[in-house]
């Protein structure tokens, strides 16, 4: 089964203009966003291959706890969220990575023409990655999610 039934891609490129298509196979796929992710700039499949697919690309990034999604429809009504399930083996301990969330949220600000806002929230978080100070288990830290949510905080504060 193609993950871009003609259909999908069509639909889309009448609304989008001229843009280049491919219609691979889920394995030719695969393959090729491991070793070149950089060739696609946008993924236009059914959901079972996009949720299969999108924890594929969350690994090229860092993981599922640092991997925002955004659903949008063709009349702009939207959903972001982040890509990870609800954990529940760590639910209550303040461990959770709350970069995917956090991340989904600047898309969805951005969507809502908030850029400004959006700019600061994806700064600060991405310094406080970068500083490697205060970061959550899965990012190679020791800190919880508390901590690591207040540093990103007093950043998008300090810009004010």
């Amino acid at each position: 089964m193609e993950i871009n039934k003609k259909k999908n891609w069509q639909s889309v490129s009448r609304v989008m203009g001229a843009i280049k298509t491919q219609s691979p196979q889920p394995r030719t796929f695969s393959r090729g966003m491991v070793q070149d992710p950089s060739q696609f700039d946008v993924l236009v499949m059914p959901n079972l291959y996009g949720d299969i697919l999108s924890d594929l690309c969350a690994g090229l990034i860092g993981g599922l706890g640092v991997t925002p999604s955004g659903n949008i429809g063709a009349n702009g009504v939207a959903i972001f969220e982040s890509v990870h399930g609800t954990a529940p083996d760590i639910a209550g301990k303040d461990l959770a990575n709350p970069t995917a969330l956090l991340l989904s949220a600047v898309m969805m600000l951005r969507h809502m023409g908030l850029h400004g806002h959006a700019n600061k929230i994806e700064t600060a978080c991405f310094d406080t990655i970068r500083e490697k100070k205060v970061l959550t288990k899965d990012l190679g830290g020791n800190s919880k999610c508390s901590e690591f949510t207040a540093d990103i905080c007093r950043r998008v504060q300090d810009m004010d």
